[in-house]
């Protein structure tokens, strides 16, 4: 494979977006393979793509959740799926990528393309409506910052709440931040009508937008809210597209686009909006508004357990961005009240797992400790996905504890009365007095993040566990690697299991007993079963018979010699106790079916527990495929004359 290119967005373009484009440049540097990623963030097309690049690419990734443009990749292998696809499966879409597992992208046929075998098929309302929502969302966090500063530097304190003056230089930045909200309907319908239709459908989506959020152009005070801005935008769009279906001749064509589709598409949209649709809506819109408003006790509790459940079940997908929209449109109509334990809410997840990882370290990889220090930044400007990484690596206990705990936030916040007047979340917003009621906004948000560090901590098993005071003195254990114990005075047994993220060298998960550097056996079956009983002899291994049959299992897939006088023959299985990897050194050479002819001289088995195999494994192969290219290392390893000679020289393989 000679390279792939891949390109990562999500629609707030915050948290997912990178992730993706994270995850996937180590699979492709774990699985040798060339990767570029071109990422669609919140602020802008980053590393973009050449033309030159696409050229020469095998094929191109697209792990997306709004519309990205593929005609660019017009005749190249395309797959196309979610972008938390490209956080929790980079490998699986690479090697899908690798084996011919993807078809080649034609505009014309793009839907059928989209359904090809093994590919996941796309939502497009859901699709359409994210791009429409990744464009909206930059307007909310401008125009919610910008009053909350206004308010919290040039606002004084009135008998009717805080109040800036009229003459101060702070209404005007709060003008501004309205200026900003302004446009929130019409970029929402905008752009949902651009995913659609293309550039043809931007000028009806918009004006239809802006009709939606202005009641005066159907009679009505309220206006149709965000919910008319999505009719309008999705109305917008299909009746763009179906103009630009209708056959015209060639002379008219070239101004289709720029002047036919657009006005007579805002014109039908436009009509219909002000005679049919926005007075119906407009009606519905503030019937809701009057029933949230008079919520009373228990039908407000129901409300607020709804609206946390949903800002964490996700972390920022669908649920989480309609709990959101729903807060932010009750601001415009004056009702503070739902945006409170919604801001409240959105920075649970990842502040209580971030304070869950310094609770118990023992419960939580290397990996989950350093994404928990991340996640406090992120939950406190309000930035949900910081809890991503710990759903992705054990969902069935992390995305209860966060549902619990932001539902329990949410409800404090509305007993209590904390209202939100800007549509953001996070202590960032109280901090800069855009609630009401800001004592209990942290004491909601704190009681709510307890609950989820206590109950995910509870929940979870524990990744390193501290070994029994029997088998202390006995153990080449995590004492023993941190203070690096002098080679001849380790013991030959390991009884203490690494955790994933604490294999920072190889010698983490190998010894002296587990090095052979005259192994015996005239045949690669042989050789095999030689190291397998190095395994065994170590207690690394349950069962040989069950670890044997996961390692011929793999050589039959296709041989792991690698060539170069070099062979890695490794298992996943439940036989396997922890990760080890053991070193035979063949002075004369085995068949190996190696894609050179060389005979296997270097010989390393690594074994790894079936739950762990998945980053253990490529870790461990990581680390050996990039030293093991060094010709000089190679000769330096065949020739040691002595266990501790060869030990020495895997201790600088990190």
């Amino acid at each position: 494979m000679g390279k792939i290119l891949a390109v990562t967005a999500c629609p707030v373009g915050i948290a997912h977006t990178y992730m993706a484009s994270e995850n996937l440049q180590k699979a492709g540097e774990a699985l040798g393979v060339d990767i570029k990623v071109e990422t669609q963030g919140s602020i802008g097309v980053e590393n973009r793509l050449t033309d030159q690049e696409i050229a020469e690419a095998d094929g191109i990734i697209i792990a997306a959740d709004k519309e990205v443009s593929k005609e660019r990749f017009a005749g190249k292998k395309l797959i196309v799926t979610g972008v938390q696809e490209g956080i929790r499966q980079p490998e699986k879409l690479i090697k899908r990528m690798m084996d011919g597992d993807a078809p080649v992208y034609k505009p014309e046929l793009a839907a059928a393309n989209n359904t090809a075998k093994g590919q996941r098929k796309e939502n497009p309302i859901y699709r359409h409506l994210m791009n429409g929502v990744s464009y909206m969302v930059p307007f909310i966090v401008v125009g919610g910052l910008l009053i909350a500063l206004a308010l919290t530097i040039g606002g004084e304190q009135t008998p009717g709440g805080i109040v800036i003056p009229e003459a101060s230089i702070w209404k005007q930045v709060e003008s501004l931040g309205a200026a900003s909200f302004m446009f929130m309907i019409p970029i929402l319908a905008g752009f949902i009508a651009v995913s659609i239709a293309d550039r043809p459908g931007l000028v009806p989506g918009m004006i239809g937008g802006y009709i939606a959020a202005n009641g005066s152009f159907y009679g009505s005070e309220a206006g149709a809210g965000f919910i008319g801005g999505i009719i309008a935008g999705f109305l917008a769009g299909y009746v763009a597209l179906a103009i630009k279906k209708i056959k015209v001749p060639k002379s008219v064509q070239p101004v289709m686009p720029i002047i036919f589709i657009p006005i007579i598409s805002s014109v039908i949209v436009g009509l219909l909006f002000i005679y049919l649709i926005g007075a119906p809506v407009a009606a519905m819109f503030e019937a809701l508004t009057l029933w949230l408003a008079s919520m009373q006790g228990g039908s407000s509790i129901v409300l607020a357990l709804i609206l946390g459940a949903m800002i964490a079940i996700d972390m920022g997908g669908p649920f989480n961005k309609v709990a959101f929209l729903f807060g932010s449109a009750m601001i415009a109509e004056g009702n503070y009240s739902i945006m409170g334990p919604v801001a409240v809410a959105i920075c649970i997840p990842p502040l209580g797992l971030g304070l869950a990882t310094f609770m118990n370290k023992r419960k939580f990889s290397a990996t989950e400790r350093e994404a928990g220090k991340a996640s406090f930044t992120m939950g406190f400007f309000g930035i949900t996905e910081g809890a991503i990484p710990f759903a992705a690596q054990d969902p069935l206990r992390v995305i209860p504890s966060i549902v619990t705990g932001s539902m329990v936030g949410s409800v404090i916040a509305m007993m209590a009365g904390v209202g939100g007047r800007v549509a953001h979340g996070g202590p960032i917003v109280a901090l800069l007095g855009a609630v009401n009621n800001v004592l209990m906004f942290f004491v909601a948000a704190i009681i709510g993040v307890l609950v989820t560090a206590f109950m995910v901590t509870a929940l979870k098993k524990e990744v390193d566990p501290v070994p029994k005071a029997a088998d202390a003195g006995n153990d080449a254990s995590r004492e023993t690697r941190k203070t690096r114990v002098p080679i001849g005075e380790r013991n030959n047994t390991i009884n203490s299991k690494p955790a994933e993220g604490q294999m920072n060298q190889l010698t983490d998960i190998t010894q002296l007993s587990l090095i052979d550097i005259d192994v015996a056996g005239a045949t690669r079956d042989e050789v095999i079963q030689s190291l397998i009983n190095k395994l065994n002899d170590a207690d690394v291994l349950s069962s040989t018979d069950v670890f044997h049959a996961a390692i011929m299992k793999r050589e039959e897939e296709s041989s792991t010699g690698l060539g170069m006088n070099i062979a890695i023959p490794h298992g996943k299985s439940a036989a396997v106790k922890r990760p080890a990897i053991a070193l035979g050194i063949h002075r004369s050479g085995v068949n190996w079916h190696s894609p050179d002819g060389s005979d296997a001289k270097l010989i390393f088995m690594i074994a790894v527990p079936e739950e762990a195999a998945g980053n253990a494994h490529l870790k461990i192969l990581q680390m050996l495929s990039r030293k093991l290219m060094d010709e000089a290392f190679r000769e330096q390893l065949f020739n040691v004359t002595s266990n501790k000679q060869a030990y020495e020289l895997l201790e600088t393989i990190h």
